[in-house]
């Protein structure tokens, strides 16, 4: 009897992880959408045109006074919203694991994401400011919630399914982002037939990804649930009241005692860099150097989201066969190889520009999601969100440096294949650091069992 009431309840935490797993899914499908429709395809270029309608006869804005190329505008304000984001995650995370309560964070985060990119149907005429303020405000809240939804991951899934349950968390993202962007780019290739100009038809774009992110980002929010922590317990009543940078030194100060850690976190900032510098500024790269249309970048978009399921899965399966730290690296020479075909890519070649978008899509989603299993094996139990808020700095297009350095590129020489071959930096580095990173024993003395194959 003793035995079989052992055994239900395994089933029922079982059945319940399963379920929590199932809504952890569908936070990837709520959010991939912005990623892909807003960040990645329309309004890189749609911010672009804005800027150069407001620009000066040499081409340059002036917001708060300082000379900006319009054509740099877009990775500026990419850069400054990590600023942002920086300040405030570290607050979030230690938040959320001295209090256990990660929902209600959560839900004002993604929220607030959904709004300001709903906020986008706004934009027109030469409003490149308000479109600058949305766009620093929808990424720097996408940060948090991305940072907050990633720490979930340790306590939902046992460490032997932590690079399924990732792969497939990015596989579900996805599948959204090619669905979405089947429709968008329906409504932006006819929009005449739908009585709408372009410039509308790529506003209903962007705000409808601020929809889709709220209204799907209710299944997760309803499925996941908060767990009390010992910081919870004992009454951590300041949690929350230290300044960002101070916060965020102070979880680098406790990373420090575990070195290996920190060490693949380094290794992470670095190539993750280059993967989202590469996301944000590819359409940007298309259009400008390039020459193609937007149709033609659509197409290539949903051709890197279609593989990219495929990719995900593929690269979740390699990984138990040969270790995620291997399959990773191999990721990252793809990556390298892959920026030297475009960087010779000749314009008004589409084709050329297609076979890239099949090279990207099949490393991207793989390459991301062993990443944050990989790192939440290294994690400190208690520690997930805090953490995870410094890993998140670098995540889902919210790097720096990477768009810092692609428009200083291109405003110091004019050239989108200088600003594009540079990014080749962070993925050799980033091979480099990765490489002497002994992940077995960092796993260990984080204190978490060491999975048979890692």
């Amino acid at each position: 009897m003793g035995t079989d009431t052992v055994r239900s309840a395994a089933s029922d935490d079982a059945a319940g992880r399963r379920r929590e797993q199932r809504g952890w899914y569908f936070y990837d499908w709520a959010c991939s959408v912005y990623s892909t429709s807003v960040l990645t395809v329309f309004l890189g270029p749609y911010l672009t045109s804005v800027a150069k309608n407001a620009a000066d006869a040499e081409g340059y804005v002036h917001p708060l006074g300082i000379p900006v190329r319009a054509g740099s505008f877009f990775a500026y304000s990419v850069s400054l919203s990590v600023i942002v984001a920086v300040l405030v995650m570290p607050l979030v995370g230690a938040a959320a694991d001295r209090s256990g309560r990660k929902k209600p964070l959560l839900a004002a985060a993604a929220y607030t994401g959904a709004a300001a990119t709903t906020c986008m149907f706004l934009l027109g005429g030469d409003r490149y400011l308000l479109g600058g303020v949305l766009l620093v405000v929808a990424n720097a809240a996408q940060s948090v919630a991305m940072m907050l939804y990633n720490s979930y991951l340790p306590q939902i899934a046992p460490p032997e399914e932590r690079d399924a349950v990732s792969s497939r968390g990015w596989a579900f993202g996805y599948a959204a982002g090619s669905l979405v962007l089947v429709v968008n780019l329906v409504l932006y290739l006819a929009h005449e037939s739908f009585g709408v100009s372009e410039s509308t038809a790529v506003r209903i774009c962007l705000a409808g990804a601020g929809l889709w992110w709220g209204g799907f980002a209710l299944i997760p929010l309803l499925r996941l649930r908060d767990r009390p922590t010992a910081a919870r317990a004992e009454g951590a009543a300041t949690a929350g009241t230290t300044p960002g940078l101070r916060q965020l030194a102070a979880t680098i100060r406790d990373m420090r005692r575990h070195p290996l850690t920190l060490g693949f976190l380094l290794a992470y900032l670095v190539y993750n860099d280059g993967i989202q510098t590469v996301i944000s500024q590819a359409s940007i790269y298309g259009s400008e150097e390039l020459g193609l249309g937007q149709s033609t970048l659509i197409g290539a978009v949903l051709l890197v989201q279609v593989l990219a399921v495929a990719g995900a899965l593929t690269m979740g399966r390699l990984a138990r066969r040969y270790g995620a730290k291997r399959t990773i690296l191999g990721s990252l020479v793809a990556w390298t190889l892959t920026l030297g075909i475009g960087y010779f890519l000749p314009a008004g070649a589409p084709v050329g520009f297609f076979v890239l978008a099949a090279a990207i899509g099949l490393v991207l989603g793989g390459s991301q999601a062993l990443s944050r299993s990989l790192f939440s094996h290294l994690v400190p139990p208690g520690k997930e969100a805090e953490y995870f808020s410094a890993y998140e700095v670098s995540d889902r297009g919210m790097s720096w440096l990477g768009p810092l350095l692609f428009g200083l590129t291109y405003q110091l020489t004019g050239s989108y294949r200088d600003a594009i071959i540079s990014l080749v930096a962070f993925f050799a580095l980033g091979f480099l650091l990765l490489a002497r990173v002994p992940v077995r024993r960092a796993i260990a003395e984080a204190g978490n069992p060491v999975p048979e194959k890692i």
